[in-house]
């Protein structure tokens, strides 16, 4: 197995560490539960970078590498509702359209016909990573023995003002076109036989 491949089985592993950390009341252990996510992330980069570098690129990597964000990203958005700062149904309408296209990517492995991921689904990729990110900062900011009351109240009223909620529904409203054109623009290379059938 490459280097590049274990940061990424890594980054898989991390994730159950930062989802018990992160419902955790301490101060403490939601400081560490955030480092915790940043390291999983940074693998992420790294990891691509590294393959790329070294010519590491496989069809395991492939596959494996947006698995591993899509389990980080909506381990994030489901204690971000846990902790009431979310709409359930959004974040379940973003996980079914994950669970749909990592099927297709399956398929598309076993048929042996990969599926490249289009550049809308990067920019998708990149809004909720960024938005997961912020809200985090959030969290920690709440946090009154590292910022302070006022800091903490302040970032109190913007967890629970609604505002993430808008945010949240733009970028549920992005993720689902994105997997709606992903199974469109997929469909003939993986769901069809090379002569047209189904």
């Amino acid at each position: 197995m490459t280097f590049s491949n274990q940061l990424t089985i890594l980054r898989i592993i991390l994730v159950p560490v930062f989802v018990m950390l992160l419902m955790q009341s301490g101060a403490w252990y939601k400081l560490v539960g955030v480092i915790v996510f940043l390291v999983a992330s940074l693998t992420d980069i790294y990891d691509g970078y590294h393959a790329r570098k070294y010519g590491q690129i496989t069809r395991l990597g492939a596959f494996l590498d947006p698995l591993a964000d899509k389990f980080l990203i909506t381990a994030a958005f489901l204690i971000y509702v846990w902790q009431g700062y979310l709409a359930l149904w959004m974040v379940l309408l973003v996980t079914l359209r994950d669970i749909v296209v990592t099927g297709l990517r399956v398929y598309a492995e076993y048929k042996d016909r990969p599926v490249v991921t289009s550049r809308e689904a990067k920019y998708k990729t990149l809004a909720q990573n960024l938005f997961a990110y912020i809200i985090m900062l959030f969290i920690l900011l709440k946090e009154d023995i590292f910022f302070g009351k006022k800091v903490s109240v302040v970032m109190n009223d913007i967890l629970h003002s609604g505002y993430l909620d808008y945010v949240m529904f733009v970028i549920t409203l992005f993720t689902v076109w994105t997997g709606i054109s992903y199974l469109k623009s997929n469909w003939n290379l993986t769901l069809r036989n090379p002569e047209g059938g189904r």
